[in-house]
C-alpha cells in the first residue's frame, strides 16, 4: 500500500478494481487544510486518462508487473501476435491495449511484455527504434541536414517527417515517446 502523498509517475496502481499508471503527479499544498496530491491516471485495459486528487491519509495498492521478453511475429485484424523467446508460446494482444506502440512494430521485433495475473497489460518500447523507409519523395541537389523536411513512410506504415537527404530504403532511427526522427541507423 502506497500513502496518497507518496505517488510518483510510473507507479503502477490497483483502484476499483482496475490497473492504472500513473502519469504525473503535482502536490499541492492550500493555505487552508491538508496538503494533496493531484495525480493525471492512465488506465491500462484502455488508455483512457483521467485526473484524481489523493489526500495524505489515503492509501491505494500498488501492484508489481511481471515482465516477459518476446518477439513481435504478425497482426491479424485487431490482434497482434507474440511469441515467448524461451517456451515459443503464442500470446495475443489487443491494438487497444498497445496503443501508440503499434507504430513502431516491425515482424521479428523484440520487447518486453507486461503481465498482471498471468494477463497482458502492457508493453515496454525501448526508446528508439531502427525501421526502415518505404515511400519517400526523392531527394534533390542541393538537399542539406537544415534545409527542411518531407514526408516519409516506415515499413510499419507510419508517416513521419524526415530531413530532405534520406532515401528510399534507408534504415533511421525513431523516438517512440514522441514518433519523431532521430537519425540514420
Amino acid at each position: 500500500m502506497i500513502a496518497g502523498n507518496n505517488l510518483k509517475s510510473n507507479v503502477i496502481i490497483l483502484m476499483d478494481g482496475q490497473l492504472f499508471s500513473v502519469v504525473d503527479t503535482s502536490r499541492v499544498k492550500p493555505g487552508k487544510g491538508g496538503a494533496y496530491v493531484r495525480a493525471k491516471l492512465k488506465r491500462m485495459s484502455d488508455g483512457n486518462v483521467m485526473e484524481r486528487t489523493f489526500r495524505s491519509e489515503e492509501k491505494v495498492e500498488d501492484v508489481r508487473l511481471e515482465h516477459m521478453q518476446m518477439q513481435f511475429l504478425y497482426r491479424d485484424g485487431d490482434l497482434m501476435y507474440f511469441m515467448d523467446n524461451e517456451t515459443y508460446e503464442q500470446q495475443p494482444l489487443n491494438v487497444n491495449k498497445l496503443g501508440d506502440v503499434v507504430k513502431f512494430l516491425a515482424e521479428g521485433f523484440s520487447l518486453k511484455i507486461e503481465f498482471y495475473e498471468g494477463e497482458p497489460v502492457g508493453v515496454e518500447m525501448p526508446p528508439s527504434v531502427e525501421l526502415e523507409i518505404t515511400k519517400t519523395d526523392p531527394g534533390l541537389k542541393g538537399d542539406t541536414a537544415t534545409g527542411g523536411s518531407k514526408p516519409a513512410t516506415l515499413s510499419t506504415g507510419y508517416v513521419l517527417q524526415v530531413p530532405l537527404f534520406i532515401q528510399l530504403g534507408e534504415i533511421i532511427r525513431v523516438d517512440t515517446r514522441t514518433g519523431e526522427y532521430l537519425e540514420r541507423a
